[in-house]
């Protein structure tokens, strides 16, 4: 079993593409919502849908992203030393059970991206070794089909920034992880929509970071 991080924040609609084809915009501020830390499991670790997913027909969606882990504690970065903050990146898979997001729970994101095996991770990959975390290729693919491509360079607010503005008067606690948002091809957003079901394999790559591959199966 992995060791869950210290917080995870995510941030919603950091592409604009994916923000269009759910039906929303962009925004002069990053939305940011947060997810369970025992949400998290590793690479090759199931994503199990839970019972209380069936309640509103299928509904669990995939989103590949970028993950930054924060190194120590971190208030007040800024532009010139927020990436002196980062330990190391992470390919990540910010799971979603779309109806729980939008209408079961008033609106707020949290409880349909917080149920448990809904933040599967790959490992660690040093700082060092990814110079630049807004030129990276990012493809996700469900049973082989690739269902969203795109480069980390269109995030509406790139990592440093996210570091910046997620740290004015509020401490980023050392192995917290910062969830940078998917870009489009998500499944609800296809017509029809392709929802996660069991004996699904979702494989998430991102250039100089890693792959991360999740089997899913339904409890």
């Amino acid at each position: 079993m992995m060791q869950p991080p210290t917080a995870i924040l995510a941030i919603g609609r950091n592409y604009s593409d994916h923000a269009a084809e759910m039906g929303g915009v962009t925004d002069e501020r990053p939305m940011v919502f947060m997810k369970n830390p025992a949400s998290v499991v590793g690479n090759g670790d199931l994503i199990r849908i839970p019972r209380i997913c069936r309640e509103h027909g299928p509904q669990v969606d995939y989103e590949g992203e970028l993950c930054v882990e924060i190194d120590r504690d971190c208030r007040d970065a800024t532009e010139e030393n927020a990436l002196s903050f980062v330990r190391g990146y992470r390919v990540a898979n910010d799971v979603s059970a779309r109806w729980w997001q939008k209408d079961g729970s008033g609106g707020q994101f949290s409880r349909g991206k917080s149920f448990d095996t809904f933040c599967p991770v790959s490992e660690l990959v040093a700082a060092a070794r990814v110079p630049d975390p807004n030129a990276l290729k990012i493809e996700t693919r469900l049973n082989g089909v690739t269902m969203q491509s795109a480069s980390t360079s269109l995030m509406v607010f790139p990592v440093r920034r996210l570091i910046v503005d997620l740290s004015r008067g509020m401490t980023l606690m050392a192995g917290s992880f910062i969830l940078t948002g998917t870009p489009s091809g998500v499944g609800a957003a296809r017509k029809p929509p392709v929802f996660l079901k069991e004996g699904d394999e979702v494989e998430i790559e991102i250039e100089n970071v890693g792959v991360l591959r999740n089997r899913v199966t339904e409890e």
